[in-house]
């Protein structure tokens, strides 16, 4: 399901300096996957910056025909 275009939509986006996410193909959708351990260390702009990366992911991989879900594992 990961196209050449949505690779490459992927990789247009820049992420913010020392965040990034997991993609996962599960062959009918795919996975944006938030680090929680990373993301619950941010301070409260480097939250909302992460958060925009994500919604433009999203945004940019849909656009392609992509399903997207995103997830994260909850902290322990």
């Amino acid at each position: 399901m990961y196209t050449d275009s949505m690779r490459r939509a992927f990789h247009n986006i820049q992420p913010p300096k020392g965040f990034g996410v997991n993609l996962i193909d599960n062959e009918h959708f795919l996975t944006i996957k938030l680090d929680e351990k990373h993301f619950a260390g941010l301070v409260h702009d480097e939250k909302i910056a992460a958060l925009q990366y994500v919604v433009q992911l999203k945004d940019a991989l849909e656009k392609e025909g992509a399903i997207v879900l995103v997830t994260r594992e909850a902290l322990k």
